[in-house]
């Protein structure tokens, strides 16, 4: 099959994938993921998949598993992607869909709703041209991937248990290449409590837990090396600016390309106390991902797609690469996991997230491709 053949064109695209990305999608509002579970799970029962719900837990939204009718009863190919957005509801204000010659802007586009879309497209050109897959095709559309999956995890290593094959149109690269490894990532809760006290009338009789926190964030971002990256990205303190603050929650996040640095970044980090007895200061271990590294399943799969690239006339360099996905849990499985195969672009998780329209009718031929030689 030539998958240059396929009539895929990028203003038809664009025209499919807007509704996705209107529908404004926070991984925390489980009802706005679910408006937009609902569209991709209407377009792929259109395509003649099944569709199954599966119930959101822990305040997040439902998931999508749409299988596609297939002669045969094999392990297939399962196409993973999540639909939640960093993005509050209200940024298409600041982020309204809109094209500038070879950019398309909108919250989501990039980060994935974009690499989703046009997996769902190359599965439909496919369909209209007759021509079947050697293996079956399942697609999974998770709600909780960009605060670390914690609701679906075990959705995800139990359907990618049954494939032998994980395609993830997380976006490709900057210079159009794929993923063929992850490094491991820890999410840590912190708290600090304090003393509370009048912060004009007795200022020094309290504690600040903002002031407490101030010094771990310094301590904890301090203890970042080559080897493993430490980070806060959140923090809420106080009510009144006039009252010494109690409490003050934050996160942090590390990062380590091994796991066995990862894992001593977590023992530090679990071991860090409160500057003084007046205050209290708590490390709580969340969410983490482990460590995916390159295998030779996975590599055999890549060589495959880097053959299919260069017949459609580009190259997809592959690299490990920080900023977790799903592709992390299914890649430690040893499943052949190949992620960064969605659409090129920048800017996401930020206002100015957008892709590159050019690169949208290539990479669903790569899709196309991979879908329907794989064996």
């Amino acid at each position: 099959m030539d998958p240059n053949s396929l009539p895929f064109d990028a203003d038809a695209m664009l025209d499919g994938l807007r509704p996705w990305v209107e529908c404004e999608s926070p991984t925390w509002d489980a009802g706005a993921v679910n408006r937009c579970m609902d569209i991709a799970a209407r377009e792929l029962a259109i395509m003649g998949a099944r569709i199954d719900r599966i119930a959101g837990r822990m305040g997040f939204g439902d998931c999508v598993r749409a299988t596609f009718p297939h002669r045969g009863a094999e392990p297939g190919i399962l196409i993973m992607g999540h639909l939640d957005t960093v993005h509050p509801m209200g940024t298409l204000s600041a982020l309204p869909w809109r094209r500038n010659g070879e950019k398309c802007y909108g919250p989501g586009i990039y980060d994935m709703k974009g690499g989703n879309f046009l997996s769902v497209e190359a599965i439909r050109q496919l369909q209209r041209a007759d021509i079947a897959t050697k293996l079956p095709v399942t697609v999974l559309l998770t709600s909780d991937e960009e605060v670390g999956s914690p609701s679906t995890r075990d959705l995800i290593e139990a359907e990618a248990a049954r494939h032998k094959y994980v395609l993830i149109p997380e976006p490709a690269r900057r210079d159009g290449g794929v993923v063929t490894g992850r490094y491991a990532i820890a999410r840590f809760n912190l708290e600090t409590t304090g003393r509370p006290s009048h912060a004009g009338a007795r200022l020094a009789e309290g504690r600040s837990a903002i002031r407490e926190m101030a010094k771990q964030i310094l301590a904890v971002e301090e203890m970042t090396t080559d080897d493993c990256t430490f980070s806060v990205g959140v923090i809420h303190g106080g009510q009144w600016v006039n009252c010494v603050t109690t409490t003050c929650k934050a996160e942090a996040l590390s990062m380590a390309k091994k796991q066995a640095d990862l894992d001593r970044g977590v023992a530090a980090m679990l071991a860090l106390r409160a500057s003084g007895n007046d205050v209290q200061f708590k490390v709580t271990r969340g969410v983490t991902r482990p460590v995916w590294e390159p295998e030779a399943k996975g590599m055999a799969l890549y060589e495959h797609a880097s053959r299919i690239a260069k017949s459609l006339g580009f190259a997809i360099p592959h690299q490990s690469s920080g900023g977790g996905s799903d592709g992390n849990f299914t890649g430690a499985m040893g499943i052949a996991t190949l992620d960064g195969l969605g659409v090129q672009g920048t800017g996401g998780h930020t206002l100015e997230e957008h892709i590159e329209v050019s690169s949208l009718v290539p990479r669903g031929k790569l899709m196309a491709g991979l879908l329907a030689t794989l064996s």
